[in-house]
């Protein structure tokens, strides 16, 4: 790994914020982002990148390697769900089980987000077919997690919602309809009259991430303070798991695009973890799984651990292959 690129991301503004939020929670400040403002940030966020992922594609010339990335995308998500599902359960109830595969198959945008704004400072472009890729990964970890439950839990025919109820709920998430739908304005839109709303779109992306992810600091702090009771095995996991899932994508992904910023974009999908859909979705569909545990693990550990080392490490890789 390359430590001037690790440096250079953890003094990134946008991290710094993220350190100043856990600080902020460990201190007992009041500083506070009020709710209403936090969910605008989170819609906007999800919208640029949407927006601008569609106007790319747009721009891009179809081909093999778009729908190989689709397909790959949602491979990853199914896959990684069923060997973290078999690596669990043997320690964990069946529904904790379930629901930590769903979250890391499942993918987090806001640390797509991140990884978007770490190319740029590395001065390096992707595919906008990977916003994509992101959308279609979210719900096949979902439908994985929830079936190995109803398979293997003897009262889930009591506790689990039909498949296709899952489904149209993954779909229907606002952060999932957010992106898919600003993908497809992006695609349809009128070159000229998008460079209307650029200032928009591009010019204060990065001031809104850094207010963001001071409130996903304070988040953060308060989250893992609830599980530092459930030992080292899970803390591990939450670290390990995802640098694992990461590398392996960053190879696999080599096979079908030589670009180096979507193979970086891959590591990232499949090492993030989901702490927005996939608690709404488990809540009703797996209701003895401990959000206290999932939870914490993709935001409090796993999300931290992408964002400062993660990404160098994602990076380095996919320059190295």
């Amino acid at each position: 790994m390359d430590f001037h690129i690790l440096i250079s991301n953890l003094t990134n503004p946008t991290i710094l914020f993220f350190l100043l939020g856990i600080l902020a929670t460990t201190l007992k400040s009041d500083l506070e982002i009020p709710q209403s403002s936090s969910k605008f940030i989170s819609l906007y966020l999800l919208f640029a990148i949407g927006f601008k992922g569609g106007q790319e594609l747009a721009h891009s010339n179809f081909s093999t390697e778009i729908i190989f990335s689709i397909l790959l995308g949602i491979a990853i998500s199914a896959i990684i769900p069923i060997y973290t599902f078999f690596l669990l359960k043997r320690k964990l109830s069946i529904g904790d089980a379930g629901a930590i595969a769903a979250t890391y198959g499942s993918v987090s945008a806001v640390t797509f987000v991140s990884a978007v704004s770490f190319l740029e400072i590395q001065k390096m472009a992707f595919g906008g077919h990977m916003v994509a890729v992101m959308a279609f990964m979210e719900a096949p970890a979902i439908i994985v997690g929830v079936t190995l439950i109803k398979k293997f839990e003897k009262e889930a025919s009591h506790q689990v919602s039909n498949v296709g109820t899952i489904i149209k709920h993954s779909f229907t998430n606002g952060s999932v309809l957010m992106i898919f739908g600003s993908l497809i304005i992006g695609i349809i839109s009128d070159t000229k009259q998008a460079e209307g709303i650029k200032p928009f779109t591009t010019d204060i992306f990065k001031g809104f991430l850094a207010i963001f992810l001071l409130e996903m600091g304070m988040v953060t702090a308060r989250r893992f303070a609830s599980f530092r009771k459930q030992g080292l095995f899970l803390t591990l996991l939450a670290i390990f798991l995802p640098a694992f899932n990461g590398i392996m994508a960053v190879a696999v992904s080599s096979l079908i695009t030589q670009d180096i910023g979507n193979r970086f974009i891959f590591g990232v999908l499949a090492a993030s973890g989901s702490y927005i859909a996939v608690p709404a979705a488990m809540k009703f569909a797996a209701p003895n799984a401990d959000p206290g545990i999932y939870i914490p693990m993709a935001l409090g550990l796993t999300f931290p651990f992408n964002i400062s080392v993660g990404f160098p490490l994602y990076f380095a890789v996919a320059n190295a292959i």
